[in-house]
């Protein structure tokens, strides 16, 4: 099979199921230009695992000022060397340690609660609408102190900016749109932030608005771009995941069951469906040099989409790859949510996801509460999940019957 032979990142062929044509591009086309990106496309592991811990710079994230500054506003993604670490030192606390644990736990334990009380006496729900979609937005706004009242508005919002975001096909009303969403975040926020300034609460906004390093504190643009990546990046991805998971599950019974007696198995469940049905499925970086990679070399200052959906499933990486096993020994859940992990759903390197641990504990606590809530839960008659995207990729849909507890 030649390059010109593996399906179109574009093609409908992909969108229905890329995980075929992954495999091709990882055997047959490892290294493809392809013309409507203008990107150089890698699939294999070790050659998107090298981009992503990157020790030499020869990877930047320049990309992002074309990528995902027209929505967000510069943002932390962007930067590096010093200013990267300091910006990042502002915003790390509030996702490890004491300020997760004490802060934020009971307030995703809250929203998660709040969300199965509207559902949890009917026996029958799609765990997609009424639950995945709106846990993380809910728990984001309220970390933030953001009135949930809006949650309508966040989650138009980042819905637009991942299209924007996985608009590869440079459809000009989905940019359009995308760049309107900055600008309509920035008219709701900006007064919120500066209200906030002048009264500090316990929320992370307050956080964000009186951190300092090095005598360097977040402006007002640094902080809504921040919120706005936040929005987006937790959302989606987290959203992507539940569903994915519950989905991954369902579908295999036996691990259903083992993840039902012991609930210490969720976090492997998460890791697991990370690395095989990833919320998203590929990332952009600019090379700073020529670089030689698997099939031939990337020219400096080109584009280069790291496919995490291929190279999760690298053959050369993963025993049967395309099988979703919480118990296969060549995936840890011990550091599958730190820069040490084996999966590349989170990136690696400098620009591992900060968030990473936040959403370990959605999911932990989410898919915990479900599973008390809904403790016979199985897929609504006939119903087969279905994928759907391609930057960004999970269950359009999850219908689920379940004996309501205590009836």
């Amino acid at each position: 099979m030649s390059t010109a032979q593996v399906p179109d990142i574009l093609s409908p062929e992909f969108a229905a199921n890329p995980y075929p044509v992954y495999a091709a591009m990882r055997e047959h086309a490892p290294l493809i230009w392809h013309e409507p990106t203008q990107s150089y496309i890698i699939s294999r592991y070790a050659d998107v695992e090298r981009v992503f811990k990157d020790k030499e710079s020869q990877f930047t994230t320049d990309n992002y000022n074309w990528q995902i500054e027209p929505v967000h506003g510069r943002t932390i993604l962007q930067l590096s060397g010093r200013e990267h670490a300091v910006r990042r030192a502002l915003v790390a606390p509030a996702f490890r340690g004491s300020d997760l644990q004490e802060k934020f736990l009971p307030v995703i334990e809250r929203n998660s609660r709040e969300l199965i009380d509207t559902f949890r006496a009917d026996g029958a729900v799609d765990l997609v609408d009424a639950y995945a979609t709106r846990f993380p937005v809910n728990v984001i706004a309220d970390m933030l102190g953001l009135d949930k009242a809006d949650h309508a508005r966040f989650h138009g919002w980042y819905t637009t900016v991942i299209a924007f975001l996985g608009n590869l096909s440079g459809d000009p009303e989905v940019a359009a749109a995308g760049e309107r969403t900055r600008v309509e975040f920035a008219e709701y926020m900006i007064p919120v932030i500066r209200r906030r300034r002048d009264d500090l609460g316990d929320d992370l906004l307050s956080s964000l608005c009186a951190a300092e390093v090095d005598g360097v504190r977040m402006s007002d643009e640094d902080i809504k771009a921040f919120c706005s990546l936040l929005l987006a990046a937790g959302g989606e991805t987290t959203d992507k995941a539940i569903a994915s998971i519950f989905a991954n599950l369902l579908t295999h019974p036996d691990q259903l069951d083992a993840v039902r007696e012991d609930r210490t198995l969720i976090a492997r469940a998460f890791a697991e469906t990370l690395r095989h049905t990833p919320p998203v499925h590929m990332i952009m970086r600019q090379s700073a040099t020529d670089v030689e990679v698997s099939g031939g070399t990337i020219p400096a200052g080109a584009t280069v989409t790291c496919l995490i959906g291929a190279a999760n499933r690298d053959e050369d990486r993963y025993a049967r790859p395309d099988r979703f096993d919480i118990f296969r020994e060549d995936l840890t859940a011990t550091n599958a949510f730190s820069a040490a992990a084996g999966h590349l759903s989170f990136a690696l390197g400098r620009h591992f996801c900060v968030g990473a641990l936040l959403a370990k504990a959605e999911v932990e606590i989410g898919v915990g509460q479900l599973l008390d809530a809904m403790p016979d839960v199985r897929l609504a008659d006939g119903f087969d999940p279905v994928e759907q995207g391609v930057f960004t990729r999970g269950p359009k849909s999850l219908p689920v019957l379940f004996t309501p507890v205590g009836a």
